[in-house]
């Protein structure tokens, strides 16, 4: 009912939310404000929260934006504005999600699937990223997406670039040509998204190979499966390369809050395209603390060069006070359950490899001097070398397995509707007292 026609002026909180906002129930709502129900009644009767019915029921939903707004005005007031920068830095949750769960036993997608076991028990990559882009996973494995139409000749593309240029930089390249040449890309209906999605990482795994063998281009965009068009791509010769690729993909596919997916989530919140996204996350991937730790790893097997080296090399490090790459993850202490299978992979297809045989001497010599465990990148540098891949291949592998995460958390990101802007707290010097105007 118009309240205007009983006699009281309208409020500016009088209006109801609009049906896109996201709404909560009074349990969340509560829990979200850190209070009891009571007080959230109290808020909405004062303007400060507004509320709709659920038809057919008693319920009331709350609109989940008066609430955060709400939740930013009492943290201000009660000096957290520290608390909020350290939650920024590291670990503190700062965006509610769906997506994936992490845990110290593991990581799961959805919150109810583990990645390890679909990994190993090898769900199809197509799977596991309509799994996080849907919420749900196929009932048959082996989803099939349909091969795209090249937007330009591979040779276009390779004049561009380097031959030497790293694979993961070609992506990063292409997914901006791609953006630039889709006349439509902001025209985002559901379903017209998700094809967009499908054809923009079938064209990642394809093009991986852009810079130096333009030629296998087309032949990989023929593939059935993205591992089968990165193994293609690559001319990886074993006949498990497909299977191993796609393993590491669906271990790569998300990790929640993690660099360059908050670097996608907060270009989302702005009203991006989806290749404006990817490329935003794709610039954040190729910093050494996040996706260039691939590239850290590789250099420092390159260092240590035999594996009778290994313990000489760890301990230079650590006399340095310098830290191992690639050993040791915050969201793991007992170690990265995604990396044993990938290791033991590497091990069972090439044993006598050169850099295998370094990197599991380097894992043995920090397991037995105590020091952390091997993080995921070792694993992936570790099968990359077992599969004949070419330098910068491991850095590919976890930006075309992570892709389905950065548009898993896109699509979230919309459907959340806010932007993400938080605010700095000056630390400054003061501006002089008698600054002439502007």
């Amino acid at each position: 009912m118009d309240r205007r026609r009983g006699g009281r002026s309208q409020s500016r909180f009088d209006h109801q939310p609009e049906r896109e906002e996201a709404l909560v129930s009074a349990r969340e709502a509560a829990a979200l404000l850190g209070v009891k129900r009571a007080t959230l009644y109290t808020y909405v009767s004062r303007g400060l929260v507004r509320c709709v019915p659920v038809q057919g029921t008693k319920e009331n939903r709350y609109a989940r934006a008066d609430l955060e707004r709400l939740k930013v005005r009492h943290d201000a007031r009660a000096g957290h504005a520290a608390v909020a920068a350290g939650a920024l830095r590291w670990g503190e949750p700062v965006i509610d999600s769906a997506v994936s769960r992490v845990e110290a036993k593991g990581l799961a997608y959805r919150g109810r699937h583990s990645a390890v076991e679909l990994a190993t028990q090898g769900r199809a990559f197509e799977d596991v990223a309509e799994l996080l882009w849907s919420g749900e996973l196929p009932e048959r494995t082996g989803t099939v997406w349909r091969a795209p139409r090249a937007p330009f000749p591979p040779a276009a593309l390779t004049a561009l670039l380097p031959r030497s240029t790293p694979p993961a930089e070609v992506l990063a390249t292409l997914v901006a040509l791609l953006g630039a040449r889709d006349p439509v890309r902001f025209a985002a209906p559901p379903e017209r998204e998700l094809a967009r999605a499908r054809g923009l990482l079938r064209h990642l795994a394809a093009w991986v190979c852009g810079a130096r063998s333009p030629e296998r281009v087309g032949l990989a965009s023929r593939e059935r499966t993205l591992a089968g068009s990165l193994a293609r791509a690559w001319g990886a010769r074993s006949p498990r390369a497909p299977a191993l690729l796609n393993q590491a993909l669906v271990l790569c596919a998300d990790h929640e809050l993690n660099v360059s997916t908050f670097a996608a989530r907060v270009t989302a919140s702005s009203g991006a395209d989806l290749y404006a996204c990817v490329g935003a996350a794709m610039a954040a991937l190729s910093g050494p603390k996040h996706g260039g730790a691939c590239d850290r790893v590789e250099a420092l097997l390159a260092e240590v060069g035999r594996p009778e080296r290994a313990k000489e090399v760890v301990a230079t490090y650590l006399h340095r006070g310098e830290a191992v790459p690639g050993f040791g993850h915050r969201l793991y202490p007992k170690g990265d359950p995604r990396t044993p299978s990938l290791i033991q992979a590497a091990r069972e297809l090439r044993p006598g490899a050169r850099t295998v045989r370094v990197a599991s001497a380097l894992v043995e010599v920090m397991r037995d001097a105590g020091h952390p465990a091997p993080s995921m990148e070792v694993g992936l540098v570790m099968l990359a070398e077992a599969l004949g891949l070419p330098r910068g291949a491991a850095s590919a592998v976890f930006a075309v397995g992570r892709s389905a995460g950065w548009v898993a958390h896109v699509l979230e990101q919309r459907e959340q509707g806010h932007l993400l802007r938080p605010r700095a707290r000056y630390v400054g010097p003061s501006s002089p007292s008698h600054a002439a105007a502007d």
